[in-house]
């Protein structure tokens, strides 16, 4: 049976939307150079073909650049970070974002400059949202 085709990115491929994010426009060579930093090694061909996977999935923009090509995210951070948070809650949270809030707490125990820091952006939002 055919595996379902996932809506959000895999971890993967969210490894590579992170560095085009950071760097911009970037070829695989210098994605798999900045992968490569952050400790387990990668092969070029990997990277290569998990950047090909994603350009056929939409993820990726590929432009021709001499004899490489250039990739680039083709949504922007936000959106798709938004598009995994709403993918979790739907999925996993059915829905309740209390319930999803209350386990994020639950798991990362933020200390209290962080609870503050949620504090002011729950603020915030209620501005947003009110006027």
């Amino acid at each position: 049976m055919a595996r379902p085709k996932q809506e959000t990115p895999t971890s993967g491929e969210l490894e590579v939307l992170k560095v085009l994010w950071k760097r911009g426009p970037s070829t695989v060579r210098e994605v798999l150079e900045e992968l490569n930093q952050t400790g387990r090694k990668r092969a070029y061909t990997s990277v290569m073909s998990l950047m090909n996977v994603m350009s056929d999935k939409g993820l990726l923009d590929r432009e021709p650049l001499g004899r490489a090509f250039q990739y680039s995210a083709k949504k922007p951070q936000e959106q798709t970070l938004g598009g995994i948070v709403g993918d979790l809650l739907g999925r996993v949270f059915e829905g309740s974002a209390p319930t999803l809030v209350a386990h994020l707490l639950e798991e990362t125990k933020p200390n209290a400059i962080e609870l503050d820091e949620i504090r002011k952006a729950l603020e915030e939002y209620e501005q947003d949202n009110n006027n």
